[in-house]
């Protein structure tokens, strides 16, 4: 892999704000990425990435909605005219036992991890290059692994492995890739920001690494670099893949 892979190119990156997506935001800056846009809704925490590299661009948008992906749409038209790699990065984790569940709960979790994709990938698709262009979606293995309490998270997954799949067909003669990454349990702010506790987030944690053969959670360093190979221009054969990275989980 070269160090400067992406040199020139210019990459959309939802959810850079934090976790995965703000290591894949600057990876693809350091390794020569004209232009990084940033998606996510919380300013200062964009800011916060834009000030470690100055290829990044933060654009405060909720690209669940038409006026979000026209704000990341106007961006990449001001500063580039054209979106190289696409990352669907964003996503909500929302667990409840189904006889809890709430409606909005729900709603939330498919508008984040299913619409938002869908509805900012038809708005950059003009904008995409074709040929070369690149769609890379970080689903999870819970897209695959039946577990209590979390099948709505799961159901979102499952759907996001199949836009990888249907996409790759779809766009395959324009000369778009689409490829997925699905990472086991990693250390990112999302079972927090779902509403766990710091205890119960503990516990979750030390729970998955008990059942991998590896015997440790993911760090976002383990699937970053996955991310990037993907679109890269030496992986120009591969498309309609979803690598998994979780440590052997889904495998034990």
């Amino acid at each position: 892999m070269s160090d400067q892979a992406f040199a020139g190119q210019h990459v959309v990156v939802t959810g850079g704000g934090t976790g995965i997506g703000r290591s894949a935001a600057l990876a693809f800056a350091e390794q020569g990425a004209a232009g990084v846009v940033i998606t996510g809704r919380r300013s200062e925490l964009l800011a916060e990435v834009a000030a470690q590299h100055p290829a990044v661009i933060p654009v405060v948008a909720d690209i669940t909605t038409e006026e979000g992906t026209e704000s990341v749409a106007r961006a990449v038209a001001d500063h580039a005219g054209r979106v190289d790699v696409l990352v669907h990065n964003a996503g909500v984790y929302g667990p409840e036992p189904l006889d809890q569940v709430q409606a909005a709960t729900v709603r939330n979790q498919f508008e984040v991890n299913v619409v938002g994709p869908v509805l900012l990938t038809a708005r950059l698709l003009p904008l995409l290059r074709s040929p070369g262009g690149n769609i890379v979606v970080v689903t999870s293995i819970s897209g695959r692994l039946a577990s209590p309490g979390v099948s709505v998270y799961a159901a979102t997954k499952a759907a996001a492995d199949s836009l990888v799949r249907s996409w790759a067909v779809e766009l395959g003669p324009k000369g778009i890739r689409v490829n997925g990454v699905a990472p086991g349990m990693v250390r990112t702010p999302i079972l927090a920001a779902g509403g766990l506790a710091p205890d119960t987030v503990e516990q979750l944690r030390a729970g998955y690494a008990d059942q991998v053969p590896v015997g440790r959670i993911g760090e976002v360093d383990d699937v970053v670099p996955w991310i990037t190979r993907l679109a890269e221009p030496a992986s120009s054969w591969v498309t309609g893949e979803i690598i998994v990275v979780d440590g052997g989980r889904l495998a034990a």
